[in-house]
């Protein structure tokens, strides 16, 4: 898929690889981009950078979703490509609130839902569409200090791989963007200084656009900005005994002094 010419929507675009994503698109040339995002003064910024729209939008709950999406398609038409991006991250494991647990599965797979129920009809019914989410390399690995981040994300590569097996020979092109360590605000904190064992081979945002860029042009489903992330995905699946082992050994790595 070439972006040029195209009605684009990026969740989460207001920061972060929603923005690079807004900011590349807009370089390749797409008629019209829409940035929706929770964070509605900063929506608008990249908008006005892009000559896009600005749409504010709770990807937790469903209602707000739906309403992002019926504005879009009024303003700019019919959406050509949709990137289901925003995502939140939330530590710990078993022992957190459930109302963590469910805005963390809430915003970083049912709203892809929630955005599925309304776009795919409509995406089928033209004759196809594309469709690309953001997961994460916990997604097909696992995350070190999250459950809910590494449940959510899994969740997000098993239901794009669905939309792509149930609709992709009716005319839905899928894509899943897996990237491990984007130094963003979520890896490395609102101040920049939040020490990460994925910050020493952490990539940039616009890296991570122009990968999507490619792979989108080449129709791939898994997009993996840092390669090395399928030797760690083969690896698993050829010994997943010995792939524990090893997350385990890096887990502790990456324990504090006095928790060892």
């Amino acid at each position: 898929m070439l972006i040029s010419g195209k009605h684009v929507v990026v969740t989460g675009g207001a920061n972060g690889i929603g923005r690079a994503l807004c900011l590349r698109f807009h370089a390749e040339g797409a008629r019209a981009v829409t940035v929706a995002d929770v964070e509605i003064d900063r929506a608008l910024e990249v908008a006005a950078e892009v000559k896009g729209l600005a749409i504010e939008v709770d990807c937790a709950v469903g209602r707000s979703v739906e309403s992002m999406i019926e504005q879009a398609e009024k303003q700019n038409g019919p959406i050509d490509l949709f990137c289901a991006n925003a995502g939140i991250f939330t530590p710990g494991g078993e022992e957190l609130d459930f109302a963590d647990w469910e805005q963390t599965l809430n915003i970083n797979v049912i709203a892809h839902v929630h955005a599925a129920r309304v776009l795919v009809p409509r995406m089928l019914a033209r004759g196809g569409g594309y469709w690309l989410s953001t997961a994460s390399a916990a997604g097909l690995l696992s995350q070190i200090g999250s459950a809910p981040y590494a449940v959510s994300k899994h969740a997000a590569v098993a239901f794009a791989e669905w939309l792509s097996i149930t609709y992709g020979d009716r005319g839905l092109k899928v894509s899943c963007l897996c990237p491990q360590g984007v130094r963003t605000r979520m890896l490395l904190g609102d101040d920049g200084e939040r020490e990460s064992f994925l910050r020493g081979g952490s990539i940039s945002v616009e890296e991570v656009a122009e990968a999507v860029v490619r792979s989108l042009d080449a129709e791939q489903f898994l997009i993996l900005p840092h390669p090395e992330v399928l030797e760690y995905f083969r690896r698993k699946a050829t010994d997943y005994d010995r792939w524990i082992r090893g997350m385990r050994r890096l887990q502790a790595s990456t324990e504090p002094a006095e928790r060892k």
